[in-house]
């Protein structure tokens, strides 16, 4: 199975299977992917695309995002949910290049975690109920879907190391993502040096930050987004191997 889907204008549509999880149970594959912004989908694309039977996607993106970039194209039998867990937002290519990059994403992060606690927890009820392939995408496919991943993948038991391991293959994009801003934006500058980078310590920073506030991820999920024994098991039971 492959981790990374070729596709001409998506750089980072990945296959969240295969990373193994408590009681010797895998991630099943062709289930659960992320990815950047479906809206770019066109032609083979999206004819590769609908080859893969995805049932719902989760966008994570802003709804003036989506009025200004569009949507992924609608299709029979798609189930489509805007669910704009980030409520602060700032532009990445402004971002002061003298800060610490990776804690002030960290920060970010940790915002969402406290500000998108309704939306984090329709997603997860979302994924425990879908039928079928599911995938989630905010625009670059690394922030706001890096976080999701790495709360669905703590609570499917899936290691720390692992998750940062997932989170920090977003790199393998950076060029194709800096392309695609400096493509939109000609002539402006692009500040900040961090621009769409995701290296594994900033969302170690984040789970670290997030486990000394709760004492881990799953018992943040717990108290916050409701993932209760009842919820996690219809996870587990979807998306891992038997």
């Amino acid at each position: 199975m492959r981790r990374h889907l070729a596709f001409e204008r998506l750089h980072n549509f990945r296959d969240l299977g295969g990373y193994c999880a408590d009681a010797g149970r895998t991630v099943r594959w062709g289930l659960l992917y992320r990815s950047d912004s479906l809206a770019k989908l066109a032609g083979e694309d999206r004819e590769r695309f609908e080859s893969l039977g995805v049932r719902t996607v989760i966008d994570l993106r802003y709804p003036w995002e989506i009025a200004a970039k569009g949507r992924v194209p609608q299709s029979d039998g798609l189930a489509y949910f805007n669910l704009s867990i980030e409520h602060r937002p700032y532009d990445q290519a402004e971002i002061d290049p003298d800060v610490d990059p990776w804690r002030f994403l960290a920060d970010r992060y940790a915002e969402v975690a406290l500000d998108g606690v309704e939306e984090l927890t329709q997603a997860l009820r979302v994924i425990a109920a879908a039928d079928g392939p599911l995938v989630f995408h905010c625009a670059s496919g690394k922030d706001r879907t890096g976080l999701l991943a790495a709360l669905v993948l703590a609570l499917l038991g899936v290691s720390e190391d692992k998750i940062a391991e997932d989170f920090a293959l977003t790199e393998l994009a950076t060029e194709r993502l800096i392309a695609d801003w400096r493509a939109a934006h000609p002539g402006r500058p692009l500040r900040w040096p961090g621009y769409g980078r995701a290296p594994a310590e900033v969302i170690r920073l984040f789970m670290a930050g997030l486990t000394a506030r709760h004492g881990s991820l799953r018992r943040y999920a717990a108290d916050h987004l409701g993932a209760d024994e009842e919820l996690i098991a219809q996870l587990r039971n979807r998306l891992l191997t038997v």
